[in-house]
């Protein structure tokens, strides 16, 4: 019996795409004094464009003309799944009636100042998949 062997496979811009539109959730990636900042965030890939709902501050990314998104679907017990990154041009949705339908349609975990709604549109998307084959193989 062969032991098992851990491969990162790079996906196209594509795929990594098609993986994000599949899962739901993530984290937005973005700099606060200087400092990387991570807050979970759902999600939905619409038109080739992301809408993110995440419990940030709207003052913190209004300054910000490009975010990153990021969502994994990593299993730990077998290290297998899949690893996606999406960076481009952001900007706070303020219209009322599209932040109520998105509202409507990504739960959120706090209301008020910290819920914030977010549009990129991903210019540079990177990915790898996470596989285990057999020694030999």
């Amino acid at each position: 019996m062969n032991d098992p062997v851990r491969s990162m496979i790079d996906v196209p811009g594509s795929e990594a795409l098609w993986l994000l539109g599949g899962c739901g959730h993530g984290s937005l990636v973005f700099v606060q004094h200087e400092t990387p900042v991570l807050r979970p965030a759902v999600h939905v890939l619409e038109y080739g464009q992301l809408v993110v709902r995440t419990p940030a501050q709207a003052s913190a990314l209004e300054r910000r003309p490009v975010l990153t998104y990021h969502a994994q679907t990593v299993g730990a017990p077998g290290g297998q799944g899949w690893n996606v990154t999406a960076t481009g041009p952001a900007g706070l949705i303020t219209d009322p009636d599209e932040a109520a339908h998105y509202r409507r349609t990504l739960p959120g975990w706090t209301y008020g100042p910290h819920d914030t709604l977010v549009r990129i549109r991903p210019q540079t998307v990177s990915g790898f998949r996470l596989e285990r084959t057999e020694a030999g193989r």
